[in-house]
């Protein structure tokens, strides 16, 4: 069995093909920590992606919503060119 240090995760791998100077920060951090303004940024972008995973998540809850009004508006766009173009 090979040791933890030894196995490659795919988000080791996504990480660093995003950013090497990240994933070698993570792995190699500062002396002293990060600067605070690197850490202001890292946590507007958590708030940033926390927000728009609750967005992700409320498209998810209420998709069926979504789809039954899409596909009444159809019907009734449908419904019109019908009436309009009766004999």
């Amino acid at each position: 069995m090979e040791s933890p240090e030894e196995v490659v995760s795919a988000t080791d791998l996504a990480e660093y093909a995003y950013c090497p100077r990240a994933h070698y920060y993570r792995d190699h951090p500062p002396p002293g920590g990060p600067v605070r303004s690197a850490q202001r940024r890292a946590d507007a972008g958590r708030r940033y992606h926390a927000h728009e995973l609750g967005g992700e998540r409320r498209r998810a809850e209420h998709g069926a919503a979504y789809w039954g009004a899409l596909l009444l508006g159809a019907a009734l766009c449908v419904g019109a060119i019908v009436w309009i173009l009766r004999p």
